[in-house]
């Protein structure tokens, strides 16, 4: 049976308290139901016997105090919500304990959603990669910059540290612990009690891409608002670089060390961004929306829009266009 420590932190997101919790219980009451012993033992711990959350709405009775916890095989991190800034700061004393079970006992580390900024904090993921809500993607670079944060991914694992993408993405995440920490048999069981799809590994097609603009290159911050204000034109690195005064191979390390992307992959992610609107919200085809951000090509352009969203246009617009969905059920 595996030891389970499931932190109550400060500004946690009950939810991601709460459903662990239910699944890996679930998941030993389905163990028990076939004869088998339960693979889990789980544990709230906290830094006191109650901790509040959302102001005081809902409180967390703990299982046990931290310091009391010498060993656990399994540490798992809740989301957090709030100034991640702040959060961490209340949430300190949690970080020795996390390195001491990890380095000394080696027990596995699994962050949910947002968690993974207490993880980071820790410095057990620098040099390693990491997967984080994309919403939070710009912040989380600027303050762990030795940590790889993987785009679109929904579970990462590298060496005993587990993390997941945005938000209900974690589900996936608890889905594949499951499986580690018993069997695929067991997890599939999992996947149909709590309808979840066993198998998602991407999470772009939830992403919404907002340009980094928390940068202290005012040219480069420039050239952002340069290409978002022309995503109809034609618009070459020679171009920008020259609009701004700024060579060529200068331009494009200083437009990556800012924004996280290469010039090129900031001018694809600002239009397929206002393709996706499109598609969402109008009744254009394809083509038509092709023509409006840009592009002549359409092969071209299906390529990069799949490759950002993990979806080809048209599949994306029947899934978000109500529309569009409702003339395919009507054919």
């Amino acid at each position: 049976m595996k030891h389970v420590s499931i932190l109550v932190l400060n500004d946690a997101v009950m939810a991601s308290i709460v459903d662990p919790h239910m699944m890996l219980n679930g998941v030993n009451g389905f163990l028990e139901d076939a004869g088998k012993s339960p693979a889990f033992k789980l544990q709230l711990l906290g830094l006191t016997p109650m901790v509040k959350q959302y102001n005081g709405l809902f409180s967390v009775h703990t299982d046990k105090m931290l310091k009391e916890v010498k060993r656990t095989d399994l540490v798992i991190i809740p989301a957090i919500a709030g100034d991640f800034e702040a959060t961490l700061y209340k949430n300190r004393e949690f970080i020795p304990w996390i390195i001491h079970q990890y380095k000394e006992n080696g027990a596995d580390v699994a962050s949910l959603c947002s968690g993974a900024f207490m993880l980071a904090a820790t410095g057990l993921l620098n040099g390693r990669e990491c997967s984080s809500h994309w919403a939070s993607a710009n912040l989380f670079r600027q303050l762990f910059p030795e940590v790889m944060l993987v785009n679109g991914r929904i579970v990462t694992e590298q060496d005993g540290l587990f993390s997941s993408g945005g938000a209900n993405s974690y589900w996936n995440l608890l889905l594949h612990l499951v499986e580690k920490y018993t069997d695929r048999e067991t997890a599939i069981m999992a996947s149909k009690v709590y309808a979840l799809d066993i198998d998602r590994t991407s999470q772009s097609p939830f992403t919404m891409f907002s340009g980094q603009k928390k940068h202290e290159d005012a040219p480069i911050r420039q050239a952002q608002e340069f290409i978002e204000a022309n995503i109809h034109q034609r618009i070459s690195v020679e171009e920008l670089s020259d609009r701004f005064a700024i060579g060529r191979r200068h331009f494009v390390r200083r437009f990556k060390k800012a924004t996280d992307n290469t010039p090129l992959e900031y001018i694809q992610r600002v239009r397929m961004e206002a393709a996706k609107k499109k598609l969402e919200s109008s009744r254009m085809n394809i083509n038509e929306v092709m023509y409006e951000v840009g592009y002549a090509d359409s092969k071209a352009f299906r390529a990069i829009f799949k490759k950002l969203t993990g979806m080809l246009p048209a599949d994306y617009r029947l899934k978000y266009n109500k529309e569009a969905a409702v003339e395919v059920s009507r054919r």
